[in-house]
């Protein structure tokens, strides 16, 4: 760790004192500030971007095990908290906010934490705006007490950041379910809203599950912190509930959308067999007359012509009435 050329992996680093007072931190300067939260109320954060070349110098520096390490720096993650050298390790997903970027492509965040320290870390270009919201928070000294209490803001944030997006496909869905009239081009919109519901769902199932066993950890969170908790863990089944019901919809739908494409298909295919029906004896007289044979009645009338028309133009009239009468038109 040379001071010239700054650790690629470190975000950023905060003293972070109960009191509201919020000391930004070097890399150089963990470990004094470790010694300091060993002998204080104070804590560290640090915010470490976990694919960065030196991401597990930082960490070792930071005085961290190396199976800690490894847990914060591994490629794939599912939602799951377990105790883990003396802390607590919980990996969670949240919405991916990035520009460009899809809903359904959550972010991984990885964390742990101890009474003296908690390390956030996720991925290059994998930015959750929930971690910079609550950074902003903390800029403003509005300083958590505890790192448990830091991570349960961080929950708070990713569930409000879950909340905004069941909203946003909720809205869509009721713009599609009041329309006058569905288009085809709609069909696509829907197919992304059930993509959409099934992909976050997918994460927050077992993100539920993490924050449950979160709950039963001994000693991992105070009895005031467990309840809110307890309530972070509401909310995400609320969502996964959501999310089941935002694909329902779309699905039902989907399915009125066809049904009407279906109709519309019947409608047009009905009116034209219909107006086949009308033509077809008109077909028949014409074909009929049209043979060049000898013995066609009318050849040496200057009339046959006109009564053929006439006699043509009440057939069909005659057709058309008799379908009206029907109701077959």
């Amino acid at each position: 760790m040379h001071a010239a050329s700054p650790p690629q992996a470190l975000l950023w680093a905060y003293l972070l004192s109960p009191n509201g007072e919020v000391k930004t931190i070097e890399a150089k300067a963990i470990p004094d500030a470790l010694a300091q939260c060993s002998a204080s109320d104070d804590y560290l954060w640090l915010h470490v971007q976990s694919d960065a070349e030196d991401a597990g110098t930082l960490l070792q520096f930071s005085g961290l095990h190396q199976t800690v390490i490894d847990s914060l720096l591994a490629l794939e993650t599912r939602p799951r908290a377990m105790s883990l050298h003396q802390g607590t390790l919980v990996y969670l997903r949240g919405i991916n906010k990035n520009p460009d970027a899809d809903p359904e492509d959550m972010v991984s965040l990885r964390t742990w934490y101890n009474k003296d320290i908690i390390i956030s870390a996720r991925r290059k270009n994998r930015r959750l705006t929930s971690i910079q919201n609550l950074r902003d928070e903390i800029a403003s000294e509005q300083v958590p007490i505890s790192p448990p209490a830091l991570f349960l803001n961080m929950i708070a944030k990713v569930a409000d950041t879950i909340l905004d997006t069941v909203d946003e496909m909720d809205e869509s869905l009721v713009g599609f379910e009041t329309s006058e009239q569905l288009r085809k081009e709609d069909r696509q919109n829907l197919s992304i809203v059930r993509r959409q519901a099934a992909s976050i769902r997918r994460y927050l199932a077992p993100q539920r599950d993490a924050l449950d066993a979160l709950f039963r950890l001994p000693d991992a969170l105070s009895q005031n912190q467990s309840f809110e908790l307890r309530e972070q863990t509401d909310r995400m089944s609320r969502y996964v509930e959501d999310m089941d019901l935002l694909r329902e919809r779309a699905i039902v739908l989907q399915d009125e959308l066809r049904n009407r494409i279906a109709e519309q298909q019947g409608v047009r295919m009905y009116v034209l067999s219909m107006v086949t029906a009308i033509f077809l004896p008109l077909s028949f007289l014409t074909g009929v007359f049209g043979m060049n044979v000898g013995g066609l009645p009318g050849t040496q009338s200057a009339n046959a012509f006109i009564y053929l028309m006439l006699s043509m133009g009440a057939l069909s009239i005659f057709m058309l009435v008799a379908m009206l009468w029907k109701r077959w038109l």
